[in-house]
């Protein structure tokens, strides 16, 4: 298999931490500039159409793009340390979570950083400055439940580590990264230890 990345982007991260906490058997990856504009050229939009990263390839040519069902994929073919629920009623809780901060803490620093950064200005024409600004503040309302979640409970889902954390954890550091936003400094105590403790998993370098 191979799996194709951006560096710095979020959602390959999402995929290697899984791979990493998983003890899933290293994979080829292939790095796409997506600077340059690679993913849309036509020998990438063949493998994807939709010109995203990351996308896997099979042994048997099919691609599989999309975050969480590249890990679908490999929760279902890698049984060990499994990260996605045991059982119909827990794997809905953690999808719940997962899809949580996938659409109301990442999305929001991914349109914040693509319509404020200049750097960024490559991958997201026309850039919308006050929509980004309002994203940022969005941002900041949903570390705010979250950070409310954290102080009652140790992980995103609940007693233990699973998908849900790698996803906040890979947004936060999207957004400590670009948007300079560090939660202790917002006055997020219980977000920012949360970060600090998965930030200290091995898996948190795995990219």
């Amino acid at each position: 298999m191979k799996l194709y990345i951006a560096p710095r982007a979020p959602n390959p991260r999402r995929v290697q931490m899984f791979m990493h906490e998983k003890g899933i058997p290293p994979i080829e990856l292939v790095a796409v500039d997506i600077n340059a504009g690679e993913h849309r050229q036509a020998a990438y939009r063949a493998k994807n159409p939709a010109s995203r990263v990351p996308a896997l390839e099979l042994d048997d040519g099919r691609v599989l793009s999309e975050t969480r069902a590249i890990c679908t994929y490999l929760e279902g073919i890698y049984l060990q340390n499994n990260l996605m629920g045991d059982g119909f009623e827990e794997r809905a809780f953690i999808e719940m979570h997962d899809r949580r901060v996938e659409w109301y803490l990442l999305l929001p620093i991914a349109n914040a950083i693509r319509h404020t950064h200049p750097g960024l200005a490559p991958l997201e024409q026309p850039q919308f400055a006050d929509f980004g600004r309002s994203q940022a503040e969005k941002v900041r309302d949903s570390a705010r439940w979250v950070d409310e979640m954290l102080a009652a409970q140790p992980w995103i889902a609940g007693e233990r580590f699973t998908i849900a954390d790698i996803t906040a954890f890979c947004a936060l550091e999207f957004a400590r990264g670009l948007l300079r936003f560090k939660p202790g400094e917002e006055g997020f105590a219980a977000l920012q230890a949360w970060r600090d403790k998965v930030a200290a998993r091995p898996s948190a370098g795995a990219w």
